[in-house]
């Protein structure tokens, strides 16, 4: 009987070894996919910074990102603008992405390596797809606001009061039940009932599924990002660690609640700066 076991143990220890290989290689790719993403949102903050800003009516400034360069055209402007959204979403997500592909992959199951790469990467470019959609839209959103900015002097001066407002909701969207069932969500293990199939169509929605409830989760603190600076470096990476504290810590949802008092403790200061109380 203890030969038969050892038999089996022998049998199964080049697949032990092949899946920890691949573990290892995931981690890897992660590893270097985030370093790399990183190295290119610093240059490319720093790049956005060497632009300058607009100053406007009411002593705020105005970001270049919601406008085109001098001799670049709209598409080119928002091609720019979304290049360095994907560059930024991936350095900032993929901390809090990682754990969720590699549940993905332990739901899938005995998936041969090559196999399960590629389908890891598809989930990974499902995600990033939403969150392109999500890039569209605030580039659409920020330069009709801009425009609207620039021509109204009215609305110009209220602006600050404004961003004030937003960032407090934001901050209270951090604490609503809302919130509880999205970070929970994106929290649970893909699968946990049963393995998930080992296809592409498959691996394609599931991508989508997570980019989805990671875009609502993080509604409130996407927000606050845009409202305190797209390309700002200290805002990315306050709103990169909350969103991967939430996501990872144990108790996210009281982590989240913090983070949301927080949140509305920074909205108050900018609308008693903007009034002039503060």
């Amino acid at each position: 009987m203890s030969q038969l076991v050892r038999a089996v143990r022998a049998a199964g220890e080049p697949e032990v070894s092949r899946r920890r290989v691949f573990d290892a290689a995931f981690f890897g790719v992660a590893a270097l996919c985030f370093a790399a993403s990183a190295a290119a949102t610093i240059a490319g903050s720093a790049s956005m910074s060497a632009m300058g800003e607009m100053p406007m009516p009411g002593g705020w400034t105005m970001s270049m990102a919601w406008m085109p360069m001098c001799g670049q055209t709209w598409a080119g402007a928002t091609a720019s603008f979304l290049g360095m959204w994907i560059v930024m979403m991936v350095a900032m997500m993929l901390p809090s992405l990682t754990p969720m592909l590699w549940r993905y992959r332990q739901a899938v199951g005995g998936t041969g390596g090559t196999r399960l790469g590629r389908l890891t990467v598809l989930v990974g470019v499902g995600y990033f797809a939403v969150w392109t959609a999500f890039g569209i839209a605030a580039f659409v959103s920020g330069v009709a606001l801009a425009a609207l900015a620039m021509r109204l002097p009215a609305l110009a001066r209220a602006v600050p009061v404004a961003l004030g407002v937003v960032v407090l909701i934001a901050g209270a969207l951090q604490c609503t039940a809302w919130k509880a069932r999205q970070l929970e969500c994106c929290r649970a293990a893909p699968g946990h009932c049963g393995g998930l199939p080992a296809d592409a169509g498959t691996a394609w929605r599931h991508g989508l599924r997570l980019g989805l409830h990671c875009g609502y989760c993080c509604a409130g603190l996407t927000v606050v990002l845009l409202v305190v600076g797209v390309m700002d470096l200290r805002a990315m990476a306050l709103v990169t660690a909350a969103i991967t504290g939430e996501r990872l810590a144990p108790g996210g949802e009281r982590v989240a609640q913090v983070i949301g008092a927080v949140v509305v403790g920074a909205g108050v200061v900018l609308i008693a700066r903007a009034t002039g109380l503060g």
